[in-house]
């Protein structure tokens, strides 16, 4: 059998701005933590690829400074939906089970189908102010690099339009950034084809098993640092 490619998850790349004061607190003084996964199909999954939200309790519970808590990642993806129609489900898909931090995946679709560009960033602005307004982190994770993202030069200026809006509107409000365009674009750059980071289905869009994993452990990675950090500072 081939050696598996090996995963660099380029921590100072993926590092978050801030803390995560509401998970830390929450990892260390209770036994079931909960969190939500908002997003579109690279949350929910397709083309049967486990996403990132199972992908992250499995590896996160797997950890030994995890032992004896239940950590439950609730998937709140649904395939083909953009800020507009995320900001929508927010009550009821985020509110609603009073985790202690939420994933906002976002900016896929906006790229992939076109959407209106001020319409996206009114309503994530919009969905990060309800947010900021619950006792919860909140982490943005941006759209995935694909053949479907960025290979023609229509999608790409798309994707240069978005990618920076999202990280300028998380930076305003002050939330975390998880980079993953930036992360899979690094992984491009060092030599890794292209083709190699989609799953192979017709659209070349969803990310492939390795990429998925991959970005899977970068996250967590980078969320155990921003919680070691929030640990530090409140001891």
């Amino acid at each position: 059998m081939p050696t598996p490619r090996p995963c660099e998850t380029h921590p100072e790349l993926v590092k978050f701005s801030y803390g995560l004061p509401h998970l830390a607190q929450a990892l260390a003084r209770e036994r079931k933590v909960k969190i939500v996964a908002l997003g579109s199909s690279s949350t929910a999954g397709a083309d049967k690829v486990l996403p990132f939200p199972p992908r992250l309790e499995i590896l996160w519970r797997s950890q030994k400074q995890s032992f004896g808590r239940m950590i439950d990642i609730i998937n709140r993806g649904i395939g083909g939906q953009e800020a507009p129609e995320e900001f929508s489900r927010i009550e009821s898909d985020v509110i609603a089970e009073a985790p202690v931090m939420v994933i906002w995946q976002v900016g896929t679709n906006a790229v992939y189908r076109n959407y209106n560009f001020d319409q996206v960033q009114a309503t994530f602005e919009a969905g990060l102010d309800v947010l900021a307004a619950l006792p919860l982190d909140v982490v943005v994770m941006d759209s995935q690099y694909t053949q479907a993202i960025i290979g023609t030069p229509d999608v790409l200026k798309l994707a240069n339009q978005f990618m920076p809006m999202i990280a300028d509107v998380a930076a305003s409000k002050k939330v975390n950034l998880f980079r993953r365009f930036a992360l899979m674009k690094q992984w491009v750059d060092a030599g890794i084809p292209l083709s190699e980071l989609d799953d192979g289905a017709q659209e070349r869009l969803h990310t492939s098993e390795w990429a998925t994993d991959c970005v899977t452990q970068a996250l967590l990675g980078a969320i155990n640092d921003a919680v070691a950090r929030s640990a530090s500072a409140s001891s």
